[in-house]
């Protein structure tokens, strides 16, 4: 049963990460890249939270934090970004 999780877990994330990047690729517009972006970042820690879930250890917490908080700081920076060019 665990492997059944774990191998659902990964397709599941890979999928999501796959239609992140073609959002990337062929996003029309800059707002749709972020919103692709953090999606993105969102699989990422998904992922690494699982993993800890999985191992059962906590010393990827900061990691999860660090990432978080890089994902904050970077959709407002392009979101400010974003108003600039159209004003």
């Amino acid at each position: 049963m665990t492997t059944v999780l774990a191998v659902a877990l990964t397709v599941l994330l890979s999928v999501t990460a796959l239609l992140a990047l073609t959002r990337i690729y062929r996003g029309p517009s800059l707002v749709d890249r972020v919103v692709a972006a953090d999606l993105l970042l969102a699989t990422m820690l998904g992922a690494v939270g699982a993993e800890a879930a999985v191992k059962g250890h906590a010393s990827t917490l900061p990691v999860l934090v660090v990432l978080s908080l890089l994902g904050f700081v970077g959709s407002v920076s392009l979101v400010r970004f974003a108003v600039r060019e159209e004003a």
